[in-house]
């Protein structure tokens, strides 16, 4: 079996998998975090293999869906991949990249690194900021029916892991928590930069926010 018929059979696979997924985190997604994938693979020297695949699976039983479990992930793809014959090695190496390039992951001991999982993590932490960032941030939100905002409700700085994955703080403290935090957290120049333009939106989305909320604006 050669390279594109492993990523389309990959492809295949995880589109008829998340076709009931919570929106924030479908197919739709992952079809993001693949061309991110692709876009730093122009300018980053890595086995573009993983990169791929990885982008394609990182995603296909993300551990807030499945009781906190963070091993069930990497299970089904290691299943999946061995499944359609591809090598023990590459199975191996996304395995643990998905194991180990979440937010929450960062916030515990990471004992795995690769320039592939490098790519990848940016991949997924530019669809987690910007325009759409805040379009899935507010869905989860309502998905978990956690309130918009709560002035007395203050966002906790240098979280644990723990305390980051039982959070049920309002939809603005996830902005302080996490996303105007990965802007600093990218790996590549060319997420770098993208990041830099997302994370000013999400500025002035705030600034604006918070002038309606207040009755300013």
């Amino acid at each position: 079996m050669q390279y594109q018929e492993f990523i389309d059979k990959t492809a295949c696979f995880v589109q008829d998998r998340l076709k009931d997924a919570e929106s924030g985190h479908d197919w739709w997604h992952i079809q993001r975090v693949w061309n991110n994938t692709k876009l730093i693979l122009q300018t980053e020297e890595a086995d573009a293999l993983v990169c791929e695949l990885t982008a394609l699976l990182h995603d296909i039983a993300d551990s807030k869906f499945h009781n906190g479990d963070e091993t069930i992930g990497p299970r089904i793809a290691g299943d999946f991949l061995t499944s359609i014959g591809v090598d023990p090695s590459i199975i191996q190496h996304v395995q643990q990249i998905i194991l180990n390039m979440s937010f929450k992951a960062s916030l515990g001991a990471i004992n795995f690194h690769s320039k592939e999982l490098e790519i990848v993590q940016d991949a997924d932490r530019l669809d987690a900021i910007g325009a759409i960032g805040i379009a899935r941030a507010f869905n989860y939100g309502g998905y978990k029916n956690r309130e918009i905002y709560n002035p007395n409700i203050p966002f906790i700085e240098n979280q644990s892991k723990q305390a980051y994955k039982n959070t049920t703080a309002p939809t603005i403290n996830h902005f302080y928590e996490k996303l105007l935090l990965l802007k600093d957290k990218m790996n590549t120049d060319a997420a770098k930069q993208i990041a830099a333009t997302r994370h000013q939106f999400m500025e002035q989305f705030l600034e604006q926010f918070y002038g309606e909320w207040n009755g300013e604006k």
